[in-house]
């Protein structure tokens, strides 16, 4: 029901079927372009125009505008309608119509169609109720021609005399054949298109089946080396834990003995003093200096207690630190084997130095060629091939081959850029040329209030790296031969900032932008 309801608000009044090529008066009332033309034609007769719906009058003949939001509308009202059937115009019972005829705007069932007229003007097509859609809307002719300028379909009159005359005309069928081979050309390119993607889907899926079994292997091979490792701290720490244990019951017992000894010498003292101050209460003088006391009154022992600690002795830090240590050292010879058991290779750096033939003259050099730092002061160094007019520097080591790992302390400066360059980049301009990752011929990670990658002018912030804190040293990682430069956040944990990937033709060196302070190639 709210079909045809819909439908019938997609009704032009005057010829009561859908719009067809809808346009609108300025009153607002909309109607087949052919339908209201025809309606104007009857008005001017008269000299008056009116709207067949609100009787509105024009003293001009009303200018027609398309009205494009109702035809899309209409279009897409019919494209969910059920297909309608067509039949014979001429049969008085409903029999299925075999053709249609353009000029004569019937359809024909093939007993009829068999009497219709044969003449050249009447074009039989595949039945059809779109009659208006297949005559031209200024000369109401039969549409028979392509014009490929305009991209628009014509009738004979358009061609000879209209708006297309002197253009590039086809015939409709030709022009369909012609658009049908384009289409079965992209047809074939699309093809193309979808195995290779398909193609690149199986090889993603096989690369994270790869990645995932990968991973496992990895994770039993570091859960393997942390437990190894765990037993033999455990190992050591029983071990020296047990020496305490050891040290500190032999001190216990030593002091315990030493104890009871000076039990023994208090209750002697003791006695001895219980003597003397009975001698000390006698009165008369000839009994006490008649009284005899045994042994020495006044010893020359006295409470030492340095001299008692020693002789009880103390826990040896000496013997506990040697322990330690080499238990250590085991644990680390033992370390190494493991690690290279379970095949998990050492990133060592690369000895990189700074060229200073290649330094701007606005970059000093450390005394170790490690570190670049911006000044005001023209260095005047003599120029050569080599040196950059921008302010940059690289390395005096190339790499054409290999893996290579450096770091960079960039902590000193606010605005930082570093990264690969190759040897053959542009040197003796300010400009894109020559910025690092600002061309073809080099990578970089830079932070500028972001922290973003560039290579080939095309930059990307890395919006999704949630740092917490601003980098303080950055680790790059070079594998030449599989084309990959890696950035990484040195920190607690370590965080892998990108990579590019990239195929790399010539020799390649470190390099680095000194903005105002200065950066510092980590030993």
């Amino acid at each position: 029901m709210a079909s045809a309801d819909q439908g019938t608000k997609l009704s032009c009044s005057i010829c009561l079927t859908h719009y067809t090529d809808p346009v609108s008066l300025r009153c607002g009332h909309n109607f087949c372009r052919v339908c209201i033309e025809k309606m104007m034609d009857t008005h001017a007769r008269s000299g008056v125009y009116s709207c067949p719906d609100c009787r509105t009058e024009y003293r001009k003949r009303p200018i027609l505008e398309k009205n494009r939001n109702l035809s899309n509308t209409v279009e897409r009202f019919l494209s969910t309608q059920p297909e309608t059937k067509i039949f014979c115009t001429y049969c008085d019972s409903p029999v299925p119509a075999t053709k249609s005829c353009l000029l004569c705007e019937a359809s024909f069932c093939d007993k009829h169609l068999s009497k219709h007229n044969k003449a050249a003007e009447h074009v039989i097509t595949e039945p059809t109720v779109s009659f208006k859609d297949r005559k031209c809307s200024v000369h109401k002719e039969i549409v028979k021609y392509y014009c490929s300028e305009d991209s628009a379909t014509i009738c004979m009159s358009c061609w000879v005399a209209g708006d297309h005359r002197g253009h590039q005309v086809e015939p409709l069928d030709v022009a369909s054949e012609n658009k049908k081979e384009t289409l079965r050309n992209v047809t074939e390119t699309l093809k193309s298109e979808r195995e290779e993607t398909e193609r690149r889907v199986q090889r993603l899926q096989s690369h994270r089946r790869e990645e995932k079994e990968k991973a496992s292997g990895v994770t039993e091979r570091v859960t393997g080396l942390f437990r190894d490792i765990r037993e033999k701290l455990d190992t050591l720490e029983r071990g020296v834990l047990s020496e305490i244990s050891r040290q500190e019951e032999k001190i216990s017992l030593s002091v315990s003995d030493l104890i009871s000894q000076l039990e023994i010498q208090k209750d002697e003292l003791s006695r001895k003093i219980i003597r003397i101050e009975k001698l000390c209460t006698i009165t008369d003088p000839l009994t006490v200096l008649k009284k005899k006391i045994e042994g020495d009154v006044i010893s020359d022992r006295r409470c030492d207690v340095i001299s008692d600690g020693r002789v009880a002795g103390c826990v040896d830090e000496r013997i506990i630190s040697q322990m330690i240590q080499q238990g250590l050292s085991q644990v680390v010879d033992s370390l190494i084997d493991l690690k290279r058991n379970r095949q998990f290779s050492v990133i060592k750096k690369s000895d990189i130095l700074l060229d200073i033939n290649t330094a701007c003259n606005h970059i000093i050099i450390s005394e170790d060629w490690r570190t670049a730092s911006y000044t005001d002061v023209n260095q005047n160094r003599p120029d050569g091939p080599e040196r950059f007019k921008s302010k940059q520097v690289l390395s005096t080591r190339s790499f054409s081959t290999g893996r290579h790992y450096w770091e960079v302390d960039v902590s000193r400066e606010e605005k930082w850029l570093i990264g690969l360059s190759s040897q053959s980049i542009e040197r003796k301009i300010v400009g894109n040329e020559s910025y690092i990752g600002y061309n073809d011929k080099s990578w970089g990670l830079s932070f500028v209030k972001h922290l973003k990658t560039c290579h080939n002018n095309i930059h990307k912030e890395l919006n999704e790296i949630n740092l917490g804190s601003p980098v303080q040293t950055v680790g790059i990682y070079l594998d030449y031969e599989a084309g990959r430069l890696s950035f990484y956040q040195l920190c607690d944990p370590i965080r892998h900032l990108h990579t590019f990937t990239a195929t790399f033709t010539e020799p390649v060196h470190a390099a680095f932008y000194v903005f105002n302070s200065c950066v510092k190639i980590i030993k």
